[in-house]
């Protein structure tokens, strides 16, 4: 069997921007892990936050649910959130969901 991929993320800020790196597996496993990192982040109004996706493996609904939480808690402060380097298979969940189009940028390629 398979070993799952390691859940990780990676956080740089620089001017004007936050980005945070995903990878591995995110699944209900690591939500608690994924809202701690994210919570003080979703407080920094003053620069956009960016969820890099290029090293995701996998996310589960709890995954989504995050993802969308923090869309809807950045709205709520009229600060920018997206998703940038979606893989493939990712996208592909996004667009099922319907989702795809509140992360992205419409002009950005991924």
């Amino acid at each position: 069997m398979k070993q799952p991929e390691k859940f990780q993320l990676r956080t740089e800020t620089n001017e004007g921007r936050c980005v945070v790196y995903v990878s591995g597996e995110f699944d209900l496993e690591v939500a608690s892990q994924m809202r701690a990192a994210m919570a003080p982040l979703v407080e920094l109004t003053d620069r956009d936050l960016v969820l890099n996706l290029r090293d995701l493996k996998y996310i589960d609904s709890t995954g989504i649910g995050i993802l969308v939480s923090v869309l809807k808690a950045r709205n709520a402060k009229q600060a920018s959130f997206t998703i940038e380097a979606i893989p493939p298979n990712i996208r592909k969940l996004f667009d099922m969901t319907g989702i795809t189009q509140f992360l992205t940028k419409q002009n950005q390629e991924t």
